[in-house]
């Protein structure tokens, strides 16, 4: 079975740096990180409903049910809006891409707004990197 993916754990993926809910949940999350950062193309099927990852979260209730689901709907529709996906087949290195050729900060703070992991995770740096460089260059 391929790597199902929600939209926003395509930046969760990016952002992550080791920790997470539980010790279940982080051996997991390492294990699929892993899969996605390599250098290969990685097929994965988007979707706009509970994912792999979230099998291993202890705030999922149920199929396309957390105990943040609004929250989380709120996350996945604004990635959706700023970056036009769809419900399909994507490589995940070219579409991790695409992402970081086009986010902003302000993009990046609108979408993960009153995500707990946003300000002790490695998002900023990691997926704002090309943001980031062409500030550099501009200087």
């Amino acid at each position: 079975m391929g790597i199902k993916l929600r939209p926003h754990h395509l930046l969760c993926t990016q952002g992550y740096s080791g920790k997470g809910y539980s010790e279940e949940f982080v051996e997991h999350m390492n294990e699929v990180v892993s899969m996605l950062r390599r250098e290969e193309p990685t097929l994965i099927d988007l979707t706009f409903s509970t994912d792999t990852l979230c099998g291993a979260c202890p705030n999922m209730k149920a199929v396309d049910n957390c105990e943040t689901n609004e929250k989380v709907k709120r996350y996945d529709r604004k990635v959706v809006e700023y970056f036009q996906l769809e419900e399909k087949e994507y490589v995940y290195q070219e579409l991790v891409k695409q992402i970081r050729e086009q986010i902003t900060p302000e993009m990046l703070e609108d979408i993960c707004d009153g995500c707990s992991w946003y300000p002790i995770s490695a998002c900023r740096k990691k997926i704002l990197c090309n943001y980031l460089q062409g500030l550099d260059k501009a200087e």
